[in-house]
């Protein structure tokens, strides 16, 4: 949530003329589809490895080579030795954090790509729908089968498993890393407060993540679809206050 740099650049060429409310949904269907498939169709699953492992670096290049803090081009080539980490340790936790490392940094472009054609208050809409939506598979244990499925495929050879982080004990899902980095680059603009929403975000993690004391699965977009709450919240009162403070008046020569 902390990385995406701001401004971000705008899409290269036309695309900017995609620009539509709708894609605001694409955060919630990202879960209720992938879910829906694995759980219909568990070779589903086998597709979404390998789409994770041909889209994910090339993904990971650009966020390093345009989209995050300090980006530049050369930091690109950076993903070629992150990818081969993950692969020469798949079971360690080096290997499994360069995996972790192309994961997110490849959910920066995608949300730089969704935050570039949706207008921001829709796309908050989005974030609060997919939290929702996750909540409400997890309270339903209708999100832990399908999600041990897509979290166990694995493509030939022992290549990374991109489509799901695996850090030591812990399981975490695409989505979840992709709804931090949507809103890191939602926030990514003046006047925002990215870096609190992501000290925001850190905090409210580690409370919630005391849950798992009682259960073992929790849906790790609330947190960040709180902050999100939290932070225009006060973005909205900051607003209110500067609109009723009386201007001072101007110098008359």
């Amino acid at each position: 949530m902390a990385l995406p740099r701001g401004p971000l650049p705008p899409l290269p060429g036309g695309l900017g003329d995609l620009r539509s409310r709708w894609w605001a949904l694409m955060p919630a269907l990202s879960i209720v589809v992938v879910i829906a498939a694995v759980n219909f169709y568990e070779g589903s699953a086998t597709f979404l490895t390998y789409l994770a492992l041909v889209a994910v670096p090339p993904l990971a290049a650009l966020a390093l080579g345009l989209l995050v803090r300090g980006a530049r081009p050369a930091l690109a080539l950076a993903a070629a030795p992150l990818f081969a980490l993950a692969w020469a340790l798949p079971g360690a936790l080096a290997g499994e954090a360069a995996a972790t490392a192309l994961s997110g940094l490849a959910c920066i472009a995608l949300g730089w790509m969704l935050a570039s054609v949706v207008p921001a208050r829709w796309l908050r809409l989005g974030v609060y729908a997919m939290a929702a939506i996750d909540a409400w598979l997890v309270a339903g244990d209708l999100l832990q089968g399908p999600n041990s499925v897509l979290s166990v495929a694995s493509p030939a050879a022992d290549l990374p498993r991109l489509q799901a982080v695996h850090f030591g004990a812990a399981r975490m899902g695409f989505g979840d890393l992709f709804v931090a980095a949507l809103v890191g680059c939602l926030l990514a603009s003046p006047g925002h407060r990215q870096l609190q929403a992501a000290a925001l975000v850190a905090v409210l993690a580690l409370l919630f993540d005391l849950l798992f004391f009682a259960v073992d699965t929790l849906p790790a977009t609330v947190p960040v679809a709180v902050a999100l709450a939290l932070i225009r919240r006060a973005e909205n009162r900051s607003a209110a206050r500067a609109a009723r403070s009386p201007r001072r008046p101007s110098a008359q020569l």
